[in-house]
């Protein structure tokens, strides 16, 4: 296999920060030797991240084994997911905001038509259903574990318990028409084609879908992630590559 240089579109802080984690988790388990550096295992956790570069293209140009990249990659992953915050802490540093967006995403994944749990009718292909909430600005500041695709986001609402969570904090959300009748404090654009609303209907549907709009600035930060604009990996393990985005996402980027 050709090997050649190539870059990284990430601050250092990135790498600094999960250098530091593995390096603290080697002394903690008492490591004596490992193939790479933490800081080299750091730069290929993140190459994976990032920019979506298989097991074998890591391996390649870092010069060690498939089977060393995998447990890398699962350990650094297992450490960064595990400080991803749940629900209620996301909640709690959102209490001061006006509103919060909350939007659906698919995950594309790679199944065959028989998977029928992971195909999505919505966008016609397999996936996994994650929910983002952001903040007025469009700001990431959770996104859930996932869900088999063909779970429309209403349920998947129910199922994760976001409606009654921001309900109990006073927290108005703004959502598409995907989520009419979650309840709550949920605040849905009218339904019905745009020629039958009246002119008060057009116009709180037209300021709705400018504030709305601004979630999707959440959604294209978990999808600059590269790795997750097309999963190769087991279903099992999305929800732990989605949480170690989000807390490499908090930690990072403020």
């Amino acid at each position: 296999m050709l090997v050649y240089p190539s870059a990284l579109d990430l601050p250092t802080r990135h790498l600094r920060f999960l250098a530091d984690r593995l390096a603290a988790h080697r002394a903690a388990c008492g490591t004596r030797w490992r193939g790479l550096s933490a800081g080299r295992q750091a730069l290929l956790v993140l190459a994976h991240l990032r920019l979506g570069h298989t097991y074998a293209q890591l391996a390649a140009g870092f010069e060690v084994g498939v089977s060393t990249v995998y447990r890398y990659i699962t350990e650094a992953v297992g450490l960064l997911a595990v400080r991803a915050p749940n629900l209620a802490t996301a909640v709690t540093a959102a209490s001061a905001k006006a509103f919060v967006i909350l939007d659906g995403t698919l995950l594309s994944i790679d199944r065959i038509a028989a998977d029928r749990p992971f195909y999505s009718g919505k966008h016609k292909k397999h996936g996994m259903n994650v929910q983002v909430i952001a903040d007025p600005h469009g700001k990431l500041l959770w996104a859930s574990p996932a869900l088999p695709g063909a779970v429309h986001d209403i349920k998947a609402t129910r199922t994760h318990g976001i409606v009654e969570a921001l309900t109990e904090a006073g927290l108005a959300r703004w959502a598409d028409k995907g989520y009419q009748g979650a309840g709550g404090t949920v605040r849905v654009p009218f339904r019905g084609r745009w020629d039958r609303l009246s002119a008060g209907q057009r116009a709180v549907n037209a300021a709705h879908a400018r504030i709305r709009a601004l979630g999707e600035q959440a959604m294209a930060t978990l999808k600059s992630w590269r790795l997750l604009r097309k999963l190769r990996s087991s279903t099992t393990r999305i929800t732990s590559y989605v949480q170690a985005v989000l807390t490499l996402h908090l930690t990072c980027s403020n």
